[in-house]
């Protein structure tokens, strides 16, 4: 059975590219959502086995949703990598105080991608 990412991103062109790549390259089993309210409940419902999550997001931005994930025994167990535009020092301060486990840096190269999510899908 393929291991499931669940993509939130508002952007619905990052989604779909990265959706395509995650599935058709490496055989992933891929659902997204467009902010971190929708991103919640596809969480509890497909219980993935990765997150990736924008930091810039309306209704709910990716800090809160890292909150709220590490909040859920249920969730809190599910490793979460951030997609942003800025890796500031503030912010990967603030995501890895809300629990993120790796950065990926917008416009993002594949195969640093594919590199990152599959090392941290075999660290489980």
């Amino acid at each position: 059975m393929p291991k499931k990412i669940l993509i939130i991103d508002d952007e619905p062109l990052i989604v779909e590219m990265l959706a395509f790549r995650l599935q058709k390259a490496a055989g992933y089993s891929v659902f997204s959502a467009g902010d971190g309210e929708e991103g919640l409940k596809q969480a509890k419902a497909q219980n993935p086995d990765l997150i990736l999550v924008d930091i810039m997001m309306p209704r709910m931005d990716g800090y809160e949703f890292l909150k709220q994930v590490k909040k859920d025994p249920e969730l809190a167990r599910i490793p979460v990598i951030i997609l942003t535009a800025s890796i500031s020092a503030e912010v990967v301060d603030q995501a890895k105080k809300a629990g993120a486990v790796d950065f990926i840096l917008k416009p993002f190269n594949s195969a640093q991608l594919q590199q990152k999510i599959e090392k941290v899908i075999a660290n489980g």
